[in-house]
């Protein structure tokens, strides 16, 4: 006899900053909109977030999308990116911050490949988040949790071989 077939866990969006209200203001609004279908967990530092990534990753979790605030005490939004980056490679960055800092988005661009800068406040949220949202869960659905796939070049067309 066979008991349930065992659901597979939702992906996880996972939110990163450091003032409380915001963190509970971000949380609210991605379970909104993506609680169905995403965990929406949420760390109030990078390194309660990073310990987090380390506990979802050892369970077999995946993280779809990273919205880390940019101005942190601990560690910056841009320094947990770059560590979050090698435990899941593949998910989304969005740096969330109340400044416009072009050094900081740059910054970012260069240093952990952000898919988007989000400033605060992001409301309303169907116009500002969502739609940033929506549009890097689809990337990220397009590639789930592999690699893209890559050609490997076993010669040169001018090498004998490739004739």
């Amino acid at each position: 006899m066979t008991g349930p077939i065992p659901q597979p866990r939702k992906p996880v969006i996972l939110t990163v900053d450091d003032d409380p209200a915001v963190s509970r203001a971000v949380a609210r609004d991605l379970r909104r909109h993506y609680g169905e279908n995403y965990r929406i967990v949420r760390a109030e530092s990078g390194p309660d977030a990073l310990e987090t990534l380390n506990e979802l990753k050892l369970r077999g979790d995946t993280v779809a999308v990273f919205v880390a605030d940019y101005r942190m005490p601990q560690m910056s939004g841009i320094d947990f990116l770059e560590e979050a980056m090698d435990l899941y490679p593949l998910a989304r960055r969005v740096l969330l911050t109340a400044y416009a800092d072009t050094h900081a988005a740059i910054d970012a661009i260069n240093v952990v490949d952000l898919d988007h800068y989000l400033l605060k406040p992001w409301d309303p949220p169907e116009e500002k988040l969502y739609p940033v949202i929506d549009a890097l869960l689809e990337a990220w659905r397009a590639t789930g949790d592999r690699a893209v796939p890559h050609t490997k070049v076993i010669g040169h067309r001018w090498n004998e071989r490739s004739w």
